[in-house]
C-alpha cells in the first residue's frame, strides 16, 4: 500500500518538475526567437559582412539546443522514460554549436578542436549504440508477443 502511494507521489512529482522545466524552456525559446527577430535589424548597420552574423548564428544554434532538450522532456510525458538517444542528440547539437562558433570566431586552437571532435565522435558512437540496442530490444519484444 505504501509502495504504490510513494510510486504515485514520485511520478506526480517528476511530472510537475519536468512540466515546470518544459514551461521555462518554452518561455526561453519564445524570448530567444523574439530577440532573434529584433537582432536581424542590427545587420543593417553595415559593420562588415561578419559584423552581427556571429551573434545571429550563435542565437539560432542556442535555440536549436533548447528545442532538442524540450523534445526529450516532451517525449518523457509520452513514455515516462528519458531516452538517452534524445539527450545525446542535444549534447551533439551543443558540441557542434561550440565548434561552429569557435571556428567562425577564429578562436580555437587545434588541441581544443581535436578534443571536441573526439567527444563528438564518442557521442556519435553512443547514439549509434543506443539505436542498435533499441532495435534489438524491439525485435525481442516482438518475438515475445508472438
Amino acid at each position: 500500500m505504501f509502495s504504490t502511494f510513494f510510486k504515485k507521489l514520485y511520478r506526480q512529482t517528476i511530472d510537475i518538475v519536468f512540466g515546470v522545466i518544459l514551461a521555462l524552456i518554452i518561455i526561453g525559446i519564445a524570448i530567444g526567437a523574439g530577440q532573434l527577430v529584433f537582432s536581424v535589424w542590427d545587420l543593417f548597420k553595415l559593420e562588415g559582412v561578419t559584423g552581427q552574423y556571429i551573434n545571429i548564428i550563435t542565437d539560432v544554434l542556442t535555440l536549436y539546443v533548447l528545442i532538442e532538450l524540450s523534445r526529450s522532456i516532451t517525449d518523457y510525458f509520452i513514455s515516462h522514460k528519458l531516452k538517452i538517444s534524445l539527450i545525446i542528440d542535444a549534447a551533439i547539437v551543443f558540441i557542434i554549436r561550440e565548434i561552429l562558433i569557435a571556428l567562425f570566431k577564429h578562436k580555437i586552437d587545434p588541441s581544443m578542436l581535436y578534443a571536441l571532435s573526439t567527444f563528438l565522435f564518442v557521442l556519435g558512437a553512443l547514439r549509434t549504440a543506443a539505436i542498435i540496442l533499441y532495435q534489438r530490444e524491439k525485435v525481442i519484444a516482438d518475438e515475445n508477443h508472438d
